[in-house]
């Protein structure tokens, strides 16, 4: 079993609507499963991770996003250590899963 690591997060802008958020994860680190209510990006800045999206990994490396679609299942998997930027409503709501 995968030991979950909540990702090191850090509010980097806050607008009338959205928020960007640093996130950060070592080599190794898994993320908790979780859903939200609204749509949002996350787009990798350093190093690399796996999302898995309603079953389905892909892997992101620096210079790459994803849209992550409303009420969908995802979780992310540090590659090596990352870094990145996600970008999503203020008033987005989070369901986390163990």
């Amino acid at each position: 079993m995968e030991k979950i690591t909540p990702p090191k997060v850090k509010v980097l802008a806050t607008g009338t609507h959205l928020v960007a958020k640093q996130m950060a994860g070592s080599a190794g680190d898994v993320m908790p499963k979780h859903l939200a209510d609204a749509e949002s990006v996350l787009f990798v800045h350093e190093g690399e991770c796996v999302i898995e999206i309603d079953g389905e990994e892909k892997i992101l490396k620096p210079g790459e996003a994803i849209v992550i679609p409303t009420q969908t299942l995802h979780q992310i998997k540090a590659i090596t250590d990352y870094s990145g930027v996600h970008i999503m409503p203020n008033d987005i709501k989070f369901q986390f899963f163990k």
